[in-house]
């Protein structure tokens, strides 16, 4: 494996430590105290300046990711809120949204409030209030590279309601600074059921600077109301006093994968060091054709979520013909890939 500048043996490196989590792995904590307690957190570290946390407790999403010990992310002023404060109703979801690198919509619903097929669904859905099953966080050596690997089952379910499970799986290699997250999503009723998913991922200062360079998908791109301006829709901006959220939707010309990334020329590292440093995040455009950009560079909420799905953000019922739609048959299964490069 590549680690450090050079090239290594398995056997070379353990020479040179005692246990391999002085250099990368993975370790398990549990959040002590306020509306955090309980909060289960897996920390990933992959030696190569990438660490990131994940929340079992919380659909198995991305909390805090660093590279270099700085922070790629945007979190919440709430942090890692235990779900059991979650508000199903309405717009109770902002209450208890961790922000962090990834928070999951769906998986009946995603997009703002909605009633379809007499059921209400508030903001975004459950999954990512939904703590996961069957979780295992492991890491295996494979010849010379050490693979870490960490999967677990969310369900979405209710009497008469629907049934669909989501089996998630996050994957890392030492010595190497990048995620792949394979999700598959399944019918596991009975009956015709509707799926929707927004995969909300969160990036924030200090890799958003006014210096920060934006790049999406070649295709067409609209703002989500009329009246918004599409001029800039690509640049960032300084902390600016009562800035209303922007929404613009994407639709990727790429006929298999699509990409969008992040370019900070300035990145600030320990000892006052600034390197480039490029954040890339691409998707398979066969299941999430659609890609949702969240513009917020307001004080505080100081953010940018990237966000590809497979539906729209409107909230209209999924039968309508301007929003995209998945409706799984009973064994019907989905899958999902996507992945961050950071360097």
């Amino acid at each position: 494996m590549e680690l450090f500048g050079r090239s290594w043996t398995r056997r070379e490196l353990e020479a040179r430590i005692g246990k391999l989590e002085q250099i990368g792995g993975i370790r398990r904590f549990e959040c002590a105290e306020g509306p955090e307690k309980g909060t289960e957190i897996i920390q990933v570290r992959t030696g190569a300046g990438l660490s990131y946390t994940v929340t079992p407790t919380k659909g198995l999403d991305l909390s805090l990711a660093e590279f270099g010990g700085t922070p790629i992310s945007w979190q919440s002023a709430g942090g890692d809120i235990h779900p059991m404060y979650y508000e199903a109703e309405g717009a109770g979801w902002l209450r208890t949204a961790s922000g962090g690198l990834l928070m999951t919509c769906g998986l009946m619903h995603a997009g703002w409030t909605a009633e379809h097929d007499g059921q209400r669904f508030g903001l975004h859905g459950r999954v990512h209030h939904t703590p996961a099953r069957q979780v295992a966080a492991e890491g295996q050596w494979n010849g010379d590279d050490y693979d870490m690997r960490i999967s677990g089952t969310m369900e979405e379910t209710a009497l008469f309601g629907g049934h669909l499970r989501m089996r998630r799986e996050i994957r890392s290699r030492l010595g190497e600074n990048r995620i792949t997250i394979t999700d598959t999503v399944e019918n596991a009723g009975f009956e015709p059921c509707p799926h929707m998913i927004l995969y909300h991922f969160n990036f924030g200062f200090p890799l958003l600077t006014e210096s920060a360079e934006l790049a999406f998908p070649s295709g067409a791109v609209k703002p989500r109301e009329e009246e918004t301006p599409l001029a800039d829709y690509d640049r960032w901006q300084a902390p600016t006093a009562g800035y209303m959220e922007r929404c613009y939707y994407h639709k990727p010309d790429a006929p298999k994968r699509a990409a969008a990334s992040i370019r900070q020329p300035q990145f600030p590292q320990a000892g006052g060091r600034h390197i480039p440093l490029k954040v890339t995040l691409s998707w398979g455009t066969d299941t999430l054709p659609q890609l949702v950009q969240w513009k917020l560079p307001g004080e505080g909420s100081h953010v940018l979520g990237i966000e590809p799905a497979n539906c729209g953000m409107d909230g209209a019922p999924p039968d309508e013909a301007d929003r995209l739609r998945v409706k799984l048959q009973p064994g019907e299964q989905v899958r999902y890939e996507l992945e961050l490069n950071i360097g």
